[in-house]
């Protein structure tokens, strides 16, 4: 087994990351959670279940006004925020996230923003201005994936995509050798290792072959995927964002061990 990839069963690889965790709800870190749109909001409402579940200490959910009339009594937690006549997020939405995000230790855009050009680029934007961390799935991820430029830039970007998100990440980036769906787990471990250190800003969470795989700087996890659970990154999401921004100076290690 190469010296950079780590296997983690059912005990954790990093125990004492474990006992450290803070343990008043008042050090356990502020999370922001970003998404929907006017026909859902199921990926932010995840998001902040998971989150809290994973042991947030605060979390925020900012999602389009378009949602109010219908959310507001059924998630209290909800805040909004100018949406655009398709029900996303609009450009005006810019200082308003840009402000919340001043308040978390952590921003995850956690999907159902839909496919509006205006909310594409508002979220870009929104990751070219901030630089603290960020962690991207659903839909959200597919923009980034298809135009990754930008994102490769940023410190502090953790990206939980499948398999083709990668693929496509892989292609915008045009990396030079590349992933495929039936590749084994020897390879897919390979391939991130080599990925990850061209691209140290990005960090990878993805699932292959029944094992959650985590890559940061070329080291390399992989962890046995519960077969139960085949719509699982909002979830995975807001566990890593959750377990990052309460040890931000070990993304490999809290990254993994949010996966237990």
């Amino acid at each position: 087994m190469a010296d950079y990839w780590y296997r983690q069963t059912d005990k954790p690889l990093f125990p004492d990351l474990l006992w450290s965790r803070p343990e008043t709800k008042a050090s356990r870190g502020k999370l922001l959670i970003v998404g929907g749109h006017a026909q859902s909001f199921a990926a932010p409402a995840e998001a902040y279940a998971s989150a809290e579940s994973a042991g947030i200490g605060s979390a925020r959910v900012l999602l389009p006004d378009s949602l109010e009339r219908t959310v507001s009594k059924l998630f209290p937690a909800a805040e909004f925020a100018p949406s655009n006549p398709s029900g996303g997020f609009a450009m005006t939405t810019l200082a308003e996230l840009l402000d919340a995000a001043q308040w978390a230790d952590g921003v995850l855009m956690a999907g159902d923003l839909g496919r509006n050009s205006e909310t594409t680029a508002m979220l870009e934007n929104f990751a070219s201005k901030y630089s603290g961390q960020l962690t991207i799935t659903k839909d959200a991820a597919d923009f980034f994936c298809a135009h990754p430029t930008g994102l490769v830039a940023r410190p502090n970007t953790t990206l939980v995509i499948t398999t083709a998100q990668l693929q496509k990440l892989g292609t915008g980036l045009v990396v030079s050798r590349a992933l495929t769906s039936n590749m084994g787990i020897v390879q897919a471990v390979d391939w991130l290792h080599d990925f990850t250190l061209e691209h140290p800003n990005l960090h990878v969470v993805t699932r292959h072959l029944n094992q959650y795989l985590v890559a940061v700087s070329g080291q390399v996890s992989t962890t046995a995927a519960p077969t139960d659970k085949p719509i699982w990154r909002v979830s995975v999401a807001a566990a890593a964002a959750t377990w990052w921004l309460q040890t931000p100076t070990k993304p490999f290690e809290s990254l993994t061990s949010s996966l237990l």
